[in-house]
Order: structure tokens, then C-alpha cells, then sequence
């Protein structure tokens, strides 16, 4: 929850807002079930509706979170009036260059002492997550974000160029979408939350002729306890 605590107070003053740890994430209980993206999505719709907070949705997810928005947006489409990704994690985020073990020694030592648990397990299946989002209809007729940290692009190596075109091709996945280039590194919702609150702020304009519509934010990185949803 700690990515969030810089957006979340700005916009819950105006709107139902509703953030959550994936399960065996903080406080969150692990499960038994596969930790792919079609588990994880229908885990996130099967929590909203047990929390009575109905659709249509605006979902806002960073890294891997913005995967798993991405699968939910195309597997949900009549559920969601927006979708907004921050420095989101691609589909094919690790084939080519990307792939893990193409990473520095450093890099993949790193992964192998911090990566650990549930964290590992969607790791692991992050390529058949990608081949779930892509194997679905794109999201169309919807307003679509995408917010990319443009500080990465100074780096230099196959690993960072790779990383970086999958950076600009995330806008090409969904037509009309308005990719906007924030001034940070990968952490935008700590580094730059002034970006994602207006982002969020241009899709509740968006929406607000439609239904009433909720926030649901997903981060690919630390979480703590469940949030309830609040006026």
C-alpha cells in the first residue's frame, strides 16, 4: 500500500476508491490457486463484488499490476469506463532481450534473494499472463492512459533498449490510447503522483456522463493489508 499512499488520499476525497494486496502479499493470505493472471483477475472481480462495489470500473495499475489491469480490461470490457497504466510490466515483457536470462548476474542474483513466495510463483508465470492478455480482443471504445517513466530511457544496454522499446509499444497495444512521458523512474505513484492523480482525474471526467464508476488501483510491487472501499 505504501506505492499508493501519495494518490489515494487525493482522490478518495471525490470518488470511491478501492486498493488491495493481491493474495500472499503484506497481510494478505496466500491461496492454492495458480498465480497466472486469469486466477488473479477473477480473484480481483470475485473481491469487488463480495465488497458490493459494482462496475464500471477505472483501473489503475502499475508494473505488474498493469498487466493484470490489462487482462482485466480485456477479459471484463463491459466492467470498465477506463484503464490506466503506469510504467505497466508488457505482455511479452520477458521474451527477446528481456528475457531473465539475459539480466546481469547482479540482476538475477537480486531476483533470486528478493523475489521469493507468491512473488516468485507470478513471476514464474508471467509469460502464459502475457499470452492470456494478448490472446484477448484489445479494449476499444474506452479511454486508455498510459503513463511510461522516461528517466530509464538515458540507460544503455540490449537489457535497458529492449525494456524501453517494450516501454513505447505498450501504446501501441491499445489504438487512441495517450501516452504520456513522466519525468521519473519506475516508481511514478512515489516519484511523480501528480501524474497519476491527474491522469486519473481526465478519466473520471471522461466517464462521469456514464455510470458512477469506482477506482481500482494495483501495484506490481510491495503491498500491505486490504483497504476497504470508502466514500
Amino acid at each position: 500500500m505504501e506505492w499508493w499512499k501519495k494518490v489515494l488520499p487525493e482522490i478518495s476525497n471525490t470518488t470511491t476508491t478501492f486498493a488491495y494486496n493481491r493474495p500472499g502479499y503484506g497481510k494478505s493470505d496466500s491461496v492454492a490457486t495458480p498465480r497466472d493472471g486469469l486466477h488473479i483477475v477473477n480473484e480481483l472481480r470475485a473481491l469487488l463484488r463480495d465488497k458490493g462495489m459494482k462496475p464500471p470500473y477505472i483501473l489503475v495499475g502499475h508494473s505488474t499490476g498493469g498487466l493484470y489491469m490489462q487482462l482485466y480490461a480485456r477479459r471484463y470490457p463491459e466492467g470498465v469506463s477506463a484503464l490506466i497504466l503506469v510504467d505497466s510490466t508488457h505482455p511479452q515483457q520477458l521474451d527477446g532481450d528481456g528475457a531473465l536470462e539475459k539480466q546481469s548476474l547482479l540482476t538475477r542474483g537480486l531476483l533470486g534473494v528478493l523475489v521469493t513466495g507468491t512473488a516468485k510463483e507470478e513471476l514464474d508465470l508471467l509469460p502464459q499472463t502475457g499470452k492470456q492478455v494478448l490472446d484477448l480482443p484489445i479494449l476499444s471504445g474506452k479511454p486508455v492512459f498510459v503513463l511510461s517513466a522516461s528517466k530509464p530511457l538515458d540507460e544503455k544496454s540490449p537489457v535497458a533498449d529492449d525494456a524501453n522499446a517494450k516501454r513505447k509499444d505498450i501504446a501501441r497495444l491499445y489504438p487512441g490510447s495517450k501516452q504520456i512521458w513522466v519525468d521519473s523512474g519506475h516508481g511514478i505513484p512515489l516519484e511523480k503522483p501528480e501524474a497519476v492523480i491527474a491522469a486519473i482525474r481526465e478519466a473520471l471526467l471522461l466517464s462521469h456522463s456514464n455510470q458512477n464508476t469506482h477506482m481500482i488501483p494495483d501495484t506490481g510491487l510491495q503491498r500491505d493489508a486490504p483497504q476497504a472501499a470508502r466514500p
